[in-house]
């Protein structure tokens, strides 16, 4: 069977042979990958490091590679919302299974292990400022994943009509999406200490979450139906920006990937928490140890 051949209008290589956003070169990339939005927390997660091998950054998008207690990790920040991830995963992917030089795909499939540290708002009572939840499922209202074929197969289609039908869905917001992390990476991470729920992956920050600044939203009742909606006995617990993409993209590249968030807000209580920067360090350490 003839290699897929991988132009340089569509496989974007640098002249020092790094990927064209993250800059990091394939032998840079390790297996297990830590992923967090803000590039300063890339060096929050690396402070644990024993050993330091590289550490690269372009724009938003900073990269530190090296061992935890035997562990080769690369810690990557996405900067945020789902368009990043998007270019931060393909990018991941094509360094893992890509050959640089003949521009072809690599003979043998290499799996990466990606988990993201973010943060996020609660959506229920139980979602206390300062705890963890583990996104087993993550409803896409961002589009990304229509724009790939083979989204159907890694998608939960029936939670989707079902999401639909309880928002009385606007269709001129287009088609939400289910994305499911990976079953073995949340029990491995996420373990007896977080919350599982499902997660809404927005393409905004205010509007999209619901939030009423001077721009008035299509559905002002959009939050109390996202907090009411239940599928198989589960409820959504969060809004985050990134975790749909992650899971979903992941999938159709035959990654495994799940996204594990601490609570700095509460919409329900209308909780904040702007110190939030102190204490993620514990949910950072968790991940380390168990990835």
């Amino acid at each position: 069977m003839k290699k897929r051949y991988f132009p340089e209008s569509e496989l974007i290589i640098n002249n020092d042979g790094s990927c064209f956003h993250l800059h990091l070169k394939p032998e840079q990339l390790a297996d297990k990958v830590i992923l967090v939005g803000d590039p300063g927390r890339v060096n929050t997660v690396a402070a644990h490091f024993d050993t330091k091998e590289c550490e690269v950054q372009n724009r938003e998008f900073h990269t530190i590679t090296g061992t935890y207690k035997g562990k080769r990790i690369t810690v990557q920040s996405h900067g945020i919302g789902c368009d990043n991830i998007d270019i931060v995963v393909n990018e991941l992917d094509t360094l893992a299974n890509i050959d640089y030089g003949t521009r072809e795909e690599r003979d043998e499939h290499r799996t990466l292990t990606m988990v993201r540290i973010g943060t996020c708002g609660g959506l229920q009572p139980f979602t206390h400022t300062g705890s963890f939840i583990a996104s087993v499922k993550s409803i896409g209202i961002d589009g990304l994943l229509n724009y790939y074929a083979g989204r159907n197969e890694v998608c939960d289609l029936k939670m989707e009509a079902a999401f639909r039908q309880h928002m009385r869905w606007n269709p001129i917001l287009g088609n939400p999406y289910v994305a499911v992390a990976d079953e073995n990476l949340i029990n491995r991470i996420a373990q007896d200490d977080m919350i599982r729920g499902y997660t809404v992956a927005c393409g905004g920050f205010y509007g999209p979450q619901g939030r009423i600044l001077r721009a008035d939203v299509v559905d002002p009742d959009q939050n109390n139906k996202v907090e009411s909606f239940e599928y198989d006995g589960m409820k959504i617990c969060n809004y985050e920006m990134e975790s749909s993409a992650l899971a979903g993209l992941a999938s159709i590249l035959g990654h495994r990937a799940m996204t594990c968030c601490m609570v700095i807000a509460n919409r329900y209580t209308t909780e904040m928490n702007t110190e939030y920067k102190n204490s993620i360090d514990t949910l950072i350490q968790k991940v380390l140890d168990r990835i």
